[in-house]
């Protein structure tokens, strides 16, 4: 049976999977870690070192970004692929703008706003005031700190368009995105799944961008059905 690797997303931690790790645990899983390096393609040759032979890929966000890279550098290690709450687009200027915003923040001593600030975008609507997710939140960024923050942000600035390379996605592969997700929302992980030659589209109802916190049971029955395939 073939290792999970498991990539968490801008300032998130093994944390995110916690739900996913119990319930996958019939297989080993890898936990990526993506905080050391400044580019998506550096932090995705850095797991590829990391992880011996063929393996399950699976990635929230910005480890969606770099599962994709994965599949560029190196398409023939990976035996299926799950995109999660992620998109292939490249930042928008404004995006690139807010994250510039973020990282002059981190760089001036002011790193424990950031998780503030960034919260009420990453969760559904019904979850704005859910303090227990939020400390979860908290709590990982912490644990990130702001110096490997500032890499991940400038990493994601600097991605490439994806899209272009998805159509050679020949791997069973899964899409999942939750229904209020913002940041990266339904209508982006459509244009993905039917850009992936037999893909499959999950959207969860009452759930935002940590789909894995949020609705960890739906994303893992989810997984598990990918697994089967």
């Amino acid at each position: 049976m073939e290792p999970i690797v498991l990539i968490p997303g801008l300032l998130c931690t093994e944390t995110l999977y916690a739900p996913q790790i119990v319930a996958l645990a019939d297989r080993p899983v890898l936990v990526a870690n993506h905080r050391e390096h400044d580019t998506i393609a550096a932090i995705a040759a850095d797991i590829l070192s990391q992880v011996p032979g063929r393996f399950a890929l699976a990635g929230l966000s910005m480890g969606g970004y770099v599962a994709m890279e994965i599949m560029r550098q190196a398409a023939e290690r990976v035996t299926r692929l799950a995109l999660l709450d992620t998109s292939p687009r490249p930042d928008a200027p404004e995006q690139g703008e807010r994250r510039r915003v973020l990282i002059e923040l981190a760089e001036t001593g002011k790193f424990a706003k950031v998780p503030h600030l960034l919260y009420p975008g990453l969760v559904d609507a019904s979850r704005i005031e859910d303090e227990g997710l939020k400390g979860v939140v908290v709590d990982m960024a912490r644990e990130t700190g702001a110096e490997a923050f500032v890499r991940q942000q400038k990493a994601i600035m600097s991605r490439i368009d994806s899209r272009p390379s998805l159509g050679a996605i020949t791997v069973p592969t899964l899409v999942l995105v939750g229904e209020g997700d913002t940041l990266t929302p339904p209508a982006i992980a459509r244009d993905m799944h039917e850009a992936i030659p037999g893909s499959s589209l999950a959207v969860l109802p009452g759930c935002g961008h940590l789909s894995t916190l949020e609705a960890p049971g739906a994303v893992t029955a989810e997984l598990q059905s990918w697994l089967r395939r």
